[in-house]
């Protein structure tokens, strides 16, 4: 038996390398560092608008002040803001995390006609790769430090589903024994599946797990039942043979009006995606609506919460929106927040044909709150410095990032790479056209003819007027995107950081009376060295590398200064399996008044990367 971190000997306990040793001050056990941040939300999704006398109509209820979330970010530290809020309020959780070392993370994407692979970004490669970094050890460590949180997020009569398969689902039930406690484990249920097998020298392997555990002394649990064949129970009547008195002869008797049928086992036979299937995204790793229809509907009621931190493709909202609860979502990769946000959209413009209610939802993620903490943590060692010394720091770690080197003499250039000057934006604040035309001067003054500008976020529509502008002053301008993987340790050591030109696109507005309607007349993305050659060779047309637009009619800085603008999603098109056609114009927008309107076009290209182009239209 292990010795404990107290070294007693009173319990049985999985001890992997570097279990204990990342947080010696915190208690002996269940307990994990915790970083709680504020969420950022960056689009609102099917939010009536106030005064349109729309109403938030939910199981023929409204219901006011719950919008679902679907969250960009490290697991790890969303469920560690979520707490705040959320602790002991989670009914139910499913994940799917990678438990595979040689999983395949790539997904498919549609090009016209044809269907190429999208390889997974760096971020996503080495959080699911290097998980495995120090073999099973780093992936315990990974797992054990999330299933804390989940126990915590978890209501008193809450239940979680983690599936899993042969690789290492047997070092996760221990895992799951000492987050939850033994006799909290309720079952282990076999998804079995059918699929093409090859001979070999084992036999194939045709099933993944579930382990089912709740958190206190009771659970939700709704009874799910195999029907009964006709043969058996009378087309769901339960009938038994007797002898009748009076004749002798055998009779059946009625004993009951229905018959449920018999008590759901632990073996689901539930088939796997057709791989052509409309339900089919393109990722290996997706599973079927059905698996999480039987879940959901087993181990949670109407309204209540469901959570999902390893959502992919978001099979886990997609079902809970149909079956009227309410979600929270969560993954690290760009793409499949995308993806998510695309499906959710079709399962409620479902519900919408349907006349059936639905909540709102929204996208967050930790954004500038997050980089204020690495910036503090990581880039500045956790050291108490002045600010000036914090902002060299990160000015310094960007640049070199960046393949360049600092330099000093100037006010708003901070390095050069090249024949090029560098301006890095802040931390936790979008670049501003002022910003850049302060940088522009600063060039012109000293006869510099190129300047590559690098920030996290950027002021709505800077993108085509910046560069015209500094194109007038004598100044080629490159705006070039900060990426996330910045702050993944792993990417940075490795030097696996891009950075990326900003997309390029072009619209244009028909204005006639009150209404209006925009329309996209191209679209670029000017980084083309690290779009693979043979997906070049596929694109026709400009707009075969636009997934997905929206439009936000009267975008405008909500009245708070201190709050970031939210795009409300008023008007979208995307492509979908069933229709992959997109739309290059909306239908025609009508004001209800004269004035001067922002409108905001946001487009996602087919690697889930945004651009946003505003339009001041009068009215």
């Amino acid at each position: 038996m292990p010795q404990n971190r107290n070294g007693n000997y009173n319990h049985t306990e999985l001890v992997w390398d570097g279990k204990f040793e990342k947080s010696l001050e915190l208690p002996p056990k269940r307990a994990v560092s915790k970083i709680v941040l504020p969420f950022q939300a960056i689009e609102l999704i099917n939010e009536p608008r106030e005064g349109t006398g729309a109403s938030r109509l939910f199981s023929g209820q409204k219901k006011e002040g719950w919008s679902n979330k679907l969250i960009w970010g490290d697991n790890k530290l969303v469920m560690s803001s979520l707490l705040k809020e959320y602790a002991g309020k989670i009914n139910l959780i499913y994940i799917d995390p990678p438990f595979d070392v040689g999983a395949d993370f790539s997904v498919r994407v549609k090009i016209g006609d044809e269907e190429i692979t999208k390889e997974p970004s760096i971020l996503e490669e080495k959080a699911y790769r290097d998980t495995w970094g120090k073999g099973t050890d780093s992936y315990l460590q990974m797992m054990y430090e999330r299933l804390l949180l989940m126990r915590e997020l978890l209501a008193e009569n809450g239940s979680v589903y983690v599936h899993l398969d042969w690789h290492i689902g047997h070092y996760v039930k221990v895992l799951l024994d000492e987050v939850f406690g033994k006799d909290r484990f309720l079952n282990e249920i076999i998804w079995a599946y059918r699929k093409w097998n090859i001979a070999s020298n084992v036999f194939a392997r045709n099933h993944d797990i579930l382990l089912f555990y709740r958190k206190g002394e009771s659970h939700t649990f709704n009874n799910l039942y195999i029907p009964k064949s006709e043969k058996s129970s009378g087309k769901g009547r339960a009938w038994q043979s007797v002898i009748d008195p009076e004749t002798g002869k055998r009779k059946s008797v009625l004993l009951e009006q229905e018959s449920k049928g018999t008590p759901m086992p632990d073996n689901w036979e539930i088939s796997m995606i057709n791989p052509v299937g409309l339900e089919r995204l393109g990722y290996d790793t997706q599973k079927p609506e059905a698996l999480l229809e039987r879940i959901i509907n087993a181990s949670s009621k109407e309204g209540d919460l469901i959570a999902d931190f390893f959502c992919g493709s978001g099979t886990t909202g997609a079902v809970a929106e149909r079956l009227g609860r309410r979600w929270i979502m969560s993954d690290l990769g760009r793409f499949a927040i995308h993806s998510s946000r695309k499906r959710l959209m079709e399962v409620q413009r479902k519900l919408k044909e349907e006349s059936k209610g639905y909540y709102p939802f929204e996208i967050l993620n930790l954004g500038k709150y997050e980089r204020q903490y690495w910036q503090t943590a990581v880039v500045n060692g956790g050291r108490k410095t002045s600010e000036e010394k914090k902002i060299a720091h990160y000015v310094k770690f960007i640049v070199e990032l960046y393949h360049g080197e600092v330099i000093g003499g100037f006010t708003h250039l901070h390095g050069k790479k090249d024949n090029a000057f560098v301006h890095i934006g802040a931390v936790d604040a979008p670049v501003t056209m002022n910003e850049i035309k302060e940088a522009v001067e600063e060039c012109k003054k000293n006869s510099i003819s190129r300047l590559d500008m690098l920030g996290w976020e950027w002021e709505m529509g800077v993108n085509e007027e910046a560069v015209k502008w500094a194109k007038s002053k004598g100044v080629r301008l490159k705006l070039l995107q900060i990426p996330r993987e910045v702050m993944d340790r792993r990417a940075a050591e490795d030097g696996d950081v891009r950075f990326f030109e900003l997309d390029y696109v072009e619209v244009d507005i028909e204005k006639k009376g009150l209404a209006v309607r925009v329309a996209l007349k191209n679209f670029a993305i000017p980084s083309e060295e690290f779009i693979p050659s043979e997906l070049r060779e596929k694109i026709q047309n400009w707009s075969d590398y636009i997934d997905y637009w929206s439009v936000d009619w009267d975008y405008e800085r909500l009245r708070s200064a201190e709050d970031e603008p939210i795009f409300q999603n008023d008007w979208q098109t995307f492509r979908t399996k069933k229709n992959p056609k997109l739309e290059l114009q909306t239908p025609v927008h009508a004001y209800s008044k004269k004035g001067k309107y922002l409108i905001l076009v946001k487009v996602i290209d087919i690697f889930g990367n945004d651009t946003s182009k505003v339009i001041e239209a009068r009215i």
